[in-house]
């Protein structure tokens, strides 16, 4: 495993005669950086404006796994963990070194995992300024004591405009995010989007901590006045960073968080949140940081005169994104750690209109909807989708980082849920009154109302009833909000309609969860759907 430890330290990774190297700036010193090197412009308030060039999101048709000897029996091997050979990693690295010389360099050395006693030392070596900030940002930095050094113990090295040759690369495209478990080390190519790192060392993570027997979780976490921890699991679009910012409670980390035994951690030192038609009245924390001097702001669109940002105009992709560091936050933990949680809950978008609003899980339910891990899309979110929604399901609600097979994932939460009597909930942040295109979505305040009612303890008194599609347990109250919305099929005009769409979304749970027939519990099995 490379070592390097200073100036002299990227010669243990190969790389020679490269130009400039740039150790740790500052988040002030590579601002100006981006703006000399005309990689970014400055919002009238301070923030930095970026393009990530024509792939705005990740691209996970293009992540490989290297197949060798340490890791290659734990893997879950598939359509997420793409298998490639050494011999064409070696080859493709050995370009990479060509591709680096003489070149300008960035080198951040950072943290990750606020827990000190789990913290883990990384690297990330970029040819772009704002990335290299990008990285301090988002990961944990802070000044080791004096006489105190620890060389990376993972480390990525991220180059945008290097692209592979499928042809002799044995990769999908020009794209590549490649990680090489034994080697501690991923290589990153022929993308602009920063998002590409973070998930990198993310995915890392996840094979990593699980077999020391903590729990990575793609997932937010904050925490009441009374102490009282609350994790929300959730995919893109879900609302998973917007409700986990709440004013009234502090957030403890907006995206990937780990579980050992004495509690839960943040993973990172920052936030990469979506800022698509954000809105200070919606969401105040966010909108704060999106005005701060250092903080990133992925495709989001500028008046080139007054330098005034638009939130709303999604030209360039939906997926427009603030990353900033999670003390930008003035109700943050810092350090972001805390005790067990009390509450889970588990979010969806259903854009079908289905799901009820909020409903309690028992164990074996939580353990289904978490293999499960449902949400759907809809048009203009991204471009394969159609007219129609589309259901989408992500095990672990983090399928392409996971590392490991999802039952691993799903092992450990079952057993944190059951020795720590935490009570789930499932919550519907998508459509209500109908589908996509019919109904409405759910308006961000009364899905505060029902997560808080969750939280405080208030719902655990209500009456509950059980759908008869999901076996859903949904309260028939709760303060603040008309009893006719905690019932999707109350809220619908045509009943047959409902049912007929109810059934349908059962049918591709099930056929979903086939995948898991032999590994899954039997009382799990048998907490998803009800038979016709």
């Amino acid at each position: 495993m490379p070592r390097g430890d200073g100036p002299s330290g990227l010669e243990d990774y190969g790389i020679r005669n490269a130009n400039k190297v740039y150790w740790n700036l500052p988040a002030s010193v590579l601002c100006e950086e981006v703006i000399r090197r005309r990689e970014g412009v400055m919002a009238s308030l301070g923030a930095l404006v970026v393009r990530t060039g024509r792939h705005t999101g990740r691209s996970p048709e293009d992540k490989f796994v290297v197949h060798e000897a340490s890791s290659k029996d734990r893997i879950g091997w598939g359509t997420i963990n793409r298998p490639i050979e050494e011999d064409k990693f070696d080859s493709l690295y050995s370009h990479l070194l060509v591709y680096l010389q003489e070149r300008d360099l960035f080198v951040q050395d950072c943290f990750v995992g606020a827990n000190e006693r789990y913290q883990i030392p990384i690297r990330v070596i970029s040819e772009f300024a704002w990335h290299s900030l990008f990285a301090r940002n988002l990961f944990i930095c802070r000044q080791p004591e004096e006489g105190e050094h620890r060389a990376p113990e993972f480390t990525v090295i991220d180059l945008p405009g290097f692209c592979a040759v499928p042809a002799t690369d044995g990769t999908r495209s020009e794209v590549f995010i490649i990680i090489n478990f034994d080697r501690k080390l991923a290589i990153i190519g022929g993308t602009g989007y920063a998002g590409e790192i973070k998930k990198s060392v993310f995915t890392a993570l996840n094979y990593r901590l699980p077999l020391s027997g903590i729990l990575s979780m793609h997932c937010s976490a904050n925490i009441g006045n009374a102490g009282d921890v609350a994790i929300l699991f959730g995919l893109s679009g879900t609302g998973k960073t917007t409700l986990s910012a709440d004013p009234n409670r502090a957030l403890i980390g907006d995206d990937e968080h780990g579980w050992s035994d004495s509690g839960i951690f943040n993973l990172e030192g920052g936030c990469y949140a979506k800022v698509i038609r954000l809105s200070k009245e919606a969401e105040p924390q966010i909108y704060s940081c999106s005005r701060r001097f250092g903080t990133i702001l992925e495709n989001v669109a500028i008046d080139s005169k007054t330098r005034q940002l638009d939130f709303y105009d999604d030209t360039l992709t939906e997926n427009t994104r603030a990353a900033y560091p999670l003390d930008y936050l003035d109700n943050a933990v810092i350090p972001s750690v805390a005790g067990h949680p009390r509450n889970i809950v588990m979010l969806t978008c259903d854009a079908f209109g289905v799901m009820p609003p909020i409903a309690r899980l028992s164990p074996a339910q939580a353990m289904y909807h978490f293999l499960s891990g449902y949400t759907a899309k809809v048009a203009g979110t991204e471009k394969e989708v159609g007219s129609e929604p589309k259901a989408t399901f992500s095990a672990c609600f983090g399928a392409p980082f996971l590392a490991l097979r999802p039952e691993v994932y799903a092992g450990l939460l079952g057993g944190k849920i059951s020795r720590h009597q935490v009570s789930c909930w499932l919550v519907n942040t998508g459509w209500t009154g109908g589908p996509f295109g019919v109904g409405r979505r759910m308006s961000i305040s009364h899905t505060r109302t029902i997560i808080n009612a969750a939280l405080n303890g208030a719902m655990g008194g209500a009456r509950f009833s059980v759908d008869p599609f999901f076996g859903l347990q949904i309260p028939e109250s709760c303060e603040g909000l008309p009893s006719t919305l905690l019932n999707p099929r109350n809220t619908w005009t045509d009943k047959a309609a409902y049912d007929s769409a109810a059934w349908q979304l059962a049918d591709s749970f099930e056929d979903n969860f086939k995948q898991f027939a032999n590994s899954a519990a039997r009382e799990v099995r048998e907490a998803g759907p009800r038979k016709k």
